[in-house]
């Protein structure tokens, strides 16, 4: 496929969404204006981007406070998991000992962890990261063994013909077969991360100035402002999308576009 071409199909892929996006939007608008639903029921998106501009200093500030929990939880994710990953994938007596606990950590709801986590931690900031790094850890580990174990048995003969070390092996040859399972699992922990730190905080009840966009969802049904919560609701999907446009620019440029497509649709 030739360069223009290429870029002519990455146009049409990104074109598609985004009149799709507009065309909701414009739609919504119209329903709300129309239908003169009131903005206490129902806000359209006008009235979502006047409570953003209006609020926008507690907003912004609950909005950093939310994506540090995420981005420290998914930072972690990445540390953890892959450390555990190249342990287990050279010891896997361990990895079937250790497996139960990674896999009962990951059924738990973490509604149901995260008063346990408040009882032994002090810090409610650590409680969340907590919370958070539980809920995006299990998929970058198990992607990663997989990839790890997932190499071509004839290049194991050949790398074993040459007498490479345990380490040579895993950093040859293993490591380039598990980058892709690697990060399809990160595009799963992105958003899981961001779904952690919110429910964490939700079930946790973090007030006050310093605390993240989950509560000022949480003021605004209190105090019945509807506005304002879809505020807040715009500002998460919104870091959402940048975490997965994020993972999906990386994959690009360690993987090249081709292969990137693949890793999209097996995450």
């Amino acid at each position: 496929m030739s360069t223009a071409s290429a870029q002519k199909s990455t146009q049409r892929s990104w074109l598609a969404p985004t009149v799709g996006f507009l065309v909701l939007l414009v739609l919504w608008e119209l329903i709300t204006r129309y239908d003169t639903i009131p903005a206490y029921i129902l806000p359209g998106p006008i009235d979502v981007s006047e409570a953003i501009v209006q609020g926008w200093e507690p907003l912004a500030h609950s909005w950093w406070f939310t994506m540090k929990i995420t981005l420290g939880a998914l930072a972690l994710a990445c540390l953890g998991g892959v450390l555990i990953a190249v342990v287990f994938s050279l010891m896997p007596y361990l990895e079937k000992s250790l497996t139960p606990l990674v896999v009962m950590l990951q059924v738990t709801p973490v509604v149901a962890i995260a008063p346990l986590i408040m009882v032994y931690v002090n810090s409610t900031n650590a409680a969340l990261l907590i919370c958070a790094w539980l809920v995006a850890f299990f998929p970058i580990l198990s992607n990663t063994v997989a990839g790890l174990r997932m190499v071509d048995r004839n290049l194991m003969d050949l790398f074993g013909l040459y007498r490479a070390t345990r380490w040579q092996k895993l950093v040859l040859l293993r490591t380039p077969s598990a980058l892709p399972f690697f990060l399809a699992g990160l595009r799963v922990s992105g958003g899981l991360s961001l779904i952690g730190a919110v429910t964490a905080e939700m079930v946790v009840g973090a007030g006050g100035w310093d605390s993240g966009l989950a509560s000022r969802m949480m003021e605004g049904s209190f105090r019945m402002d509807i506005p304002r919560m879809y505020a807040a609701l715009a500002l998460l999907v919104a870091s959402g999308v940048l975490i997965h446009l994020f993972c999906v620019g990386l994959s690009v440029l360690l993987l090249g576009p081709r292969r990137a497509a693949l890793v999209s649709k097996t995450s």
